[in-house]
């Protein structure tokens, strides 16, 4: 019977190779070589596919002809998987309506609603139970006497994009008092028979920054084979995305500053002082994100910002709106960790049975 990798007795020099594979592994420098190397192998032929006969090139020919058809069909299977997340967006969206209506204090919750089971580890003894509610009752009465009762849940969706790194990095300091007045996300999807896309709406309370109480980023997908490149397809890609216009209110738009420079006359050799309006960091940037071209033409800094932008869409799509209170509970964030460390973990595993 033959033996798992992992189990096999390893000989001396197999010992030392699986030693200086490891530390190979962890030289940041040699990965990068190897991944240059890697990168310049991409769709270059092998030398094994030209000494084929030509009877056999043929009928690879055909099997490649083969896959193709396979990558329409897979393009078909993610257009269903997009009706599908389109449906149950619709059985979801109650529950979501209820998370805003508590978060904004638009409704309380009944005791039942709020009972919560702990885990195993954490229950504690009936008695014990008693004596903390009995406790936290007091301090409720307490802080009672000391200020007004919250209502909802206070910076709900401020706490949530400081809590995952993807959005904290957006969030400036001259962010957060107009986030916390940010009450709902939502995720819609587009319309049966139109191209497929997504939408996110980020519904404010009125406030002082801007008159909008709605903010929305579109994104527009394809779930289609490229036809110069068919092999590449791996599900549906986003291709551009728009904003939306922000109506600031004089004075408070921040995303932009003003700046004074100092100017020297190359004639007279007098100074003056030069005012400037420039870009500024802000979440709100998000809103005004770089135009794709028809062409497709980009430099690498807008390629890099669009990149990033899709990613942050697709993570607000995918995980924040549906886990949102595990995100402002750090639970989430425990999960994501976890999926990082498994992911590492299995990474480790492979590398001991590399073969030098």
């Amino acid at each position: 019977m033959m033996l798992p990798l992992w189990a096999r007795v390893e000989p001396e020099s197999s010992s030392r190779a699986r030693q200086l594979t490891v530390q190979m592994m962890q030289n940041p420098q040699i990965l990068a070589a190897l991944q240059e190397r890697l990168d310049g192998l991409v769709g270059s032929p092998s030398g094994y596919m030209e000494s084929l006969p030509k009877v056999v090139k043929r009928r690879v020919n055909a099997l490649k002809n083969l896959q193709v058809k396979c990558a329409h069909i897979e393009a078909k299977f993610y257009e269903e998987v997009h009706e599908l997340e389109r449906k149950y967006a619709a059985l979801y969206q109650p529950l979501f309506d209820k998370r805003s209506d508590i978060v904004k204090a638009a409704y309380e919750p009944t005791e039942e609603e709020c009972e919560w089971k702990a885990d195993e580890e954490e229950e504690l003894t009936v008695s014990k139970q008693e004596e903390m509610k009995e406790k936290a009752k007091v301090e409720e009465e307490k802080k009672d006497e000391e200020k007004e009762d919250p209502k909802g849940v206070p910076e709900f969706w401020l706490t949530v994009f400081k809590n995952v790194d993807l959005l904290s990095d957006m969030v400036q300091e001259h962010d957060e008092p107009i986030l916390k007045q940010l009450q709902d996300v939502k995720v819609k999807f587009s319309d049966p028979g139109q191209p497929m896309s997504f939408s996110l709406e980020f519904n404010f309370e009125p406030n002082e920054f801007f008159t909008n109480t709605l903010l929305t980023k579109t994104y527009k997908m394809r779930s289609e084979p490229d036809e110069n490149d068919p092999f590449s397809f791996d599900g549906p890609e986003i291709m551009g995305c728009t904003g939306c216009t922000i109506d600031w209110t004089k004075g408070k738009n921040i995303t932009l500053k003003t700046i004074k420079k100092k100017q020297k006359h190359k004639g007279r050799g007098t100074v003056r002082t030069v005012t400037k309006t420039v870009p500024n960091d802000s979440f709100f940037n998000f809103f005004t994100p770089p135009d794709v071209p028809e062409s497709g033409d980009m430099d690498e800094d807008t390629e890099a910002v669009l990149a990033a932008d899709f990613e942050i869409g697709h993570f607000i799509r995918e995980r924040i709106v549906p886990r949102a209170v595990l995100y402002f509970t750090g639970e989430a964030i425990e999960d994501d960790d976890d999926d990082v460390s498994t992911h590492h973990s299995l990474c480790n595993g492979l590398i001991p049975v590399l073969d030098l």
